[in-house]
């Protein structure tokens, strides 16, 4: 350990062992005049900090010091009472303040002790305990305005990290506040007792001759004690009483960029009606009253003088503001434009009219922000993919109460929505309907009615699905982002992922990247999984799996089924929940068909079949799905693993979101059950 590291350790024991062993009373004068000049080191510190988290250890030093002044008044105790004697500091601080009339010394050093306990130290008490509060109040909000730039792009990640850290540090500091003025309350309190106790005490033990063997009189022993004891008071007392302020300076600390002094010249003097003001008043009660009239006279003058000067500076910056603002203009008008910021894509962007606007604002009670926040963290956590910063901006070129999704530049999606209305679907099985306006869900397209707030405990209690506003264009940005993730995951995003996995698998990556595949070659295949919506959350299965079958092939088409295989549990779970599962099959000969009919590429495979053939198969494909979906049941197509990049590729144009697995990708306990198969 490193001297520094020790120090503070060292310096408590230090303290714990001069209340065991009685210090002399030259080290006790050393002892108070260290005191002395700390706290004066940290009321400096306190009042020239320009923000209260750059004495964040204040709560700490609070401690210490208090711990150090309690040591110092049992020794100065232990010295009065003991020795009748506790150091030339002691002495000499009682001395100068008694002056030579004890009452007016008892008084003073009274009236110091009033002070710092029931107005510096109440006051810094009370404005730790509600800087506190309010600080931890205001957390929640802070958040939300974080999260709530750094969605519509005012601010980056960086900054937003650095900002919640700001404000998780000033929660800890002000909290630590509240509780370290208790420390410097206690301290004042002590003072107090301590003082009572070695002027009782003193004048008892000074009287009885207790120690000495020699009894003072009365008087005697109370003038000698009551001067050690204002001596000793005092000293402990100046020290806090700079504690005390530099407390107080800490909780009321306002951040500036400037120091306190520059700042309180500025707010004291910075208006010149009100010193004009002071200085009229000032000369009035000079002339109109007995008062000293030159004192009077002159502060008046005074006043109005730096009233005219500060008048006429603030004139001249006016006139300077103007001149640099034209003269800015002019520049701006001469110089080329800079068109680079305009070259910048949003990758999603949702766009509103102006009748939308309470969604967003958060002072109208709009949450929109909120659920764009959580619908990153939702894709994050099913697909584990990074979702791009999700920008929103209002447009009064849209009708008011339309929005627009747009993806890379362009459009993909939009829809109306009646602000104050609520959009209630029949989920298929409600006989009785409701009034509304009809409509359709923006996504499926489904039908559905827009109601008010009154009907909307009726709809639910009927079985219809109600949903606000706020969840609607939430739910339609959340499903479009999923349509288009493979698309939206780049070079850098998987980058990111690499390094991720890259500090719990050093060796997979070294083995992996850039020996046997690029990071583009890694993003195909990503965005092959992320197309069919499988999940690259377990990248570790799907890094070790493209490391083994990297060396073989590098089509990222083959290399994703490995990959598929691999994640053969988390498929099967997904798709095959129930006992028994309900499979579409293809016909051995049509496979064979379509492997017969694939043709290979530099730019990679693809699958040549003549149109009749193909419009064949769809019309065969249609006629069992319809017969699953009328069922009730989510149509899946399995075929054998080699065909089965092909066949959905053949089909993905006419039906989507059809799922197509192969047979290498179901678990052995899977039960599967064919009930239709696709022939030609």
């Amino acid at each position: 350990m490193r001297f520094k590291e020790a120090l503070l350790g060292v310096f408590v024991i230090a303290l714990i062992g001069v209340i065991i062993i009685p210090p002399t009373p030259p080290l006790m004068d050393f002892l108070l005049i260290v005191n002395i000049m700390i706290s004066m080191i940290v009321l400096l510190d306190a009042l020239y900090s320009k923000e209260a988290l750059q004495m964040s250890m204040f709560p700490t030093i609070i401690l210490i010091m208090t711990l150090f002044r309690v040591v110092l008044n049992l020794s100065a105790t232990r010295l009065i009472l003991g020795e009748g004697y506790a150091g030339v500091v002691i002495d000499t601080f009682g001395a100068f303040v008694v002056g030579g009339n004890l009452v007016v010394g008892i008084v003073i050093f009274t009236i110091l002790v009033i002070v710092n306990f029931l107005v510096i130290t109440k006051g810094a008490e009370r404005v730790a305990e509600v800087g506190a509060r309010f600080t931890l109040d205001a957390m929640p909000g802070k958040q939300m305005a974080i999260d709530a730039d750094l969605n519509t792009g005012i601010i980056d990640e960086k900054e937003a990290k650095e900002r919640r850290i700001k404000i998780q540090e000033e929660a800890n500091f002000y909290g630590n506040m509240d509780g370290a003025t208790k420390f410097v309350k206690g301290d004042a309190i002590a003072a107090i007792l301590i003082t009572l106790v070695n002027l009782i005490a003193g004048t008892v033990i000074g009287a009885l001759g207790v120690g000495t063997g020699e009894a003072l009189p009365l008087g005697e022993a109370f003038a000698l004690y009551s001067l050690m004891t204002i001596g000793d008071g005092l000293v402990g007392q100046i020290p806090a009483l700079l504690m005390s302020v530099a407390t107080g300076f800490i909780v009321t600390k306002a951040a500036g960029e400037s120091d306190v002094s520059s700042t309180l010249g500025k707010q004291l003097f910075g208006q010149p009606i009100a010193m004009y003001i002071a200085g009229v008043a000032m000369i009035g009660i000079g002339l109109l009253t007995p008062m000293n009239t030159a004192i009077f006279l002159g502060f008046g003058g005074a006043l109005l003088y730096m009233a005219t000067v500060i008048r006429r500076r603030e004139q001249v910056v006016a006139l300077e503001e103007e001149l640099a603002v034209g003269d800015e203009d002019v520049e701006s008008a001469r110089r080329p434009e800079n068109v680079v910021s305009l070259l910048n894509v949003e990758s999603i962007l949702l766009v509103f009219g102006y009748g939308l606007i309470p969604l967003v604002d958060a002072n109208q009670g709009g949450d929109l922000l909120d659920r764009v926040v959580m619908i990153r963290r939702q894709i994050v956590m099913e697909l584990g993919a990074i979702v791009p910063i999700i920008r929103l901006r209002d447009d009064i070129k849209l009708p008011p109460n339309q929005y627009k999704i747009f993806i890379k530049g362009a459009e993909v999606a939009g829809s109306d929505i009646l602000f104050d209305h609520y959009m209630a679907m029949n989920p298929g099985y409600v006989e009785e309907e409701i009034d509304g306006i009809e409509t359709v869900e923006p996504y499926l397209g489904l039908p559905a009615l827009w109601i008010n707030e009154s009907q909307r405990e009726r709809a639910e209690a009927l079985g219809y699905t109600v949903v606000d506003a706020p969840a609607i264009i939430a739910t339609h940005l959340t499903e479009v982002i999923r349509d288009n993730l493979a698309e939206l995951l780049t070079r850098q995003d998987v980058q990111v992922l690499i390094d991720n996995v890259r500090e719990t698998h050093p060796v997979l990556l070294d083995e992996l990247i850039p020996k046997l595949m690029t990071v583009g070659e890694v993003q195909k295949v990503l965005a092959n999984l992320l197309r069919e919506s499988i999940s690259i959350r377990d990248l570790v299965t799907i890094l070790e799996t493209l490391a083994d079958y990297a060396t073989a092939t590098r089509d990222p088409d083959m290399l994703t089924e490995y990959v598929r295989q691999a994640l053969r549990r988390s498929i099967s779970q997904r798709y095959f929940d129930s006992e028994m599962n309900t499979v579409i099959t293809l016909d051995p000969e049509l496979e064979q068909q379509i492997m017969g009919n694939v043709q290979q590429t530099e730019q990679g495979s693809y699958i040549a079949l003549d149109p009749t053939t193909t419009q064949k198969i769809f019309d065969s494909l249609n006629k069992e799905v319809v017969k699953l979906t009328s069922m009730g049941i989510t149509p899946i197509i399995l075929t054998s693993p080699i065909v089965r990049t092909y066949f959905k590729r053949l089909v993905e144009q006419n039906v989507p979101d059809l799922v197509v697995l192969s047979y290498n990708e179901l678990e052995p306990t899977a039960d599967i059950q064919s009930v239709g198969m696709v022939s030609v």
